[in-house]
């Protein structure tokens, strides 16, 4: 098959299955919330059953990150999410406002279009999916070509399921001939009503660009600063074991550490004694070469792999056996700073400051540069320091003492559990959520009328005149020996 008969049949497919999710789309909008639930209890139950299966197929697969921990995300996105989800009310009227006698009604948006990454592909399979049932939603998934078996078995798995449970079919499908033109088409299409795009900048930007409602998720690159006020030994067993989690293919784990100066020895030694290497200038500098390429964006090479295999890609000789993590010391931001850049990597930049303002305005710097809106964290005891830097910080998810990873899609903070996270007006995002089913509805609104027109007529009426302000009706002698002035001069 030659190229172009590979565009032809997979932009084909494309409307073939959005045909078949209008149609299921129709069928789902038909259905009260506890038919909706069914469904949804029944992608959860299913992902719960083959969490370890599609771990190891998408590890085998993609070659990244590690299968134990995948099995954690699978599990995250089939019961975490469901748990975060099962009761709410996502279909018709969701609230009754009697004093203000306003109703909301929740109405499917129609057919989502589900772009899938290759770093976490089955749980966002699991979760899209999850979320966008739960909203009476269909969903067509575009997976990376990377990761497209994982991805059609994860979609198998859950359709099946739901299909079982009552869910119409073509309600969950995916492209099995994944190519540009079939992504642009599945976003394009006039049967598509909304975007879940997760992945590089060049697909948000162009789920974006596309003309159809989008909600995209940008680049993370959070900061991690710790205090003086912090417990050190927690801070960085946090940041280790955030950074280590799926070899760092959670965009929400950290990418560098800030400290002040007072605090670079004893957050230095805690960081050996944990398992993290600090490189010399020589091997600081050979990896900082390997991390980007040539046009600046993040080699693939060293996504989701360990330290041993990035270390033999980078030819750095002396990495102790058992290494958890490779720490580059870094002392600038943006273009020939490698460290300062999103790494999804065991790879930590390490930036050290003479004080809290200067470390405050490295870490804005480092969120303008990348990762604007996404997430920064901090480790500290002292609360008014920690709202200082949730105040000024451009980041949609401050997060304190804990897991950078696990803390951002909520899986250790209170956090909304989700695995596409909003970035803002600041990151070039529709939204800043952790994004869930009530971000994939439409939300009419019912009002009562509570007012007439002459009500609003005396309560206007009763607004006393703005001192200073000159009206007609103040001095009529006046106003018109103004305008005589004014016709004198100009004739």
């Amino acid at each position: 098959m030659d190229l172009k008969d590979k565009d032809l049949l997979s932009v084909q497919e494309v409307r073939n299955l959005l045909k078949e999710a209008k149609e299921a789309s129709e069928k789902l909008a038909e259905m009260d919330q506890n038919q909706i639930d069914r469904i949804v209890k029944a992608i959860s139950e299913a992902g719960t059953a083959h969490a370890a299966e599609l771990a190891k197929l998408a590890n085998e697969e993609t070659g990244f990150g590690r299968w134990q921990d995948k099995v954690i995300k699978n599990l995250f996105a089939s019961q975490a999410v469901y748990e975060a989800v099962k009761h709410q009310k996502t279909i018709g009227i969701l609230h009754e406002d009697r004093e203000r006698q306003v109703w909301d009604i929740g109405v499917p948006v129609g057919v989502i279009a589900g772009i899938v990454p290759s770093t976490n592909p089955t749980s966002t399979v699991i979760y899209k999916a999850m979320i966008a049932l739960k909203g009476g939603n269909a969903i067509v998934f575009s997976p990376h070509p990377g990761a497209k078996k994982c991805i059609l078995r994860t979609v198998e798995v859950i359709a099946e399921a739901a299909m079982r449970a009552g869910c119409p079919k073509g309600a969950i499908s995916s492209v099995s001939i994944p190519t540009m033109p079939a992504t642009q088409e599945l976003m394009k299409h006039e049967n598509t009503a909304l975007i879940l795009a997760t992945g590089g900048g060049a697909m948000v930007k162009s789920a974006y660009s596309s003309g159809t409602p989008a909600i995209g998720v940008g680049a993370g690159n959070g900061p991690a600063f710790i205090d003086k006020s912090a417990d050190v030994h927690m801070a960085v067993k946090r940041i280790l074991d955030s950074k280590t989690f799926d070899n760092g293919t959670i965009c929400a784990s950290e990418q560098s550490i800030i400290v002040e100066k007072c605090m670079e020895q004893p957050v230095s030694e805690e960081l050996k004694k944990q398992g993290a290497f600090l490189l010399n200038e020589g091997d600081t500098k050979k990896l900082g070469q390997f991390i980007l390429r040539a046009n600046g964006t993040m080699n693939p090479m060293i996504v989701g792999k360990s330290v041993a295999q990035i270390a033999e890609y980078a030819g750095l000789s002396n990495i102790p056996s058992g290494t958890r993590v490779l720490v580059g010391r870094e002392t600038r931001v943006g273009e020939g700073a490698p460290y300062s850049r999103e790494k999804l990597a065991p790879i930590l930049g390490f930036y050290v400051e003479e004080n809290t303002e200067n470390v405050l305005r490295r870490s804005i710097e480092i969120l303008h540069m990348e990762g604007a809106g996404h997430t920064f964290s901090i480790h500290a005891e002292d609360e008014s320091l920690i709202k200082r830097f949730a105040l000024a910080v451009p980041a949609s998810r401050i997060l304190v003492n804990t897991p950078g990873a696990l803390g951002g899609i909520g899986a250790t903070t209170g956090l909304f559990p989700a695995l596409t996270l909003g970035c803002g007006a600041v990151g070039g995002s529709s939204t800043s959520n952790n994004i869930g089913p009530l971000d994939v509805i439409n939300i009419k609104r019912v009002g009562f009328g509570t007012k007439e027109l002459e009500e609003i007529r005396r309560e206007a009426g009763s607004v006393p005149e703005p001192s200073g302000v000159c009206t007609l009706g103040t001095d009529a002698a006046f106003v018109q020996s103004i305008v005589e002035r004014i016709m004198r001069e100009i004739g």
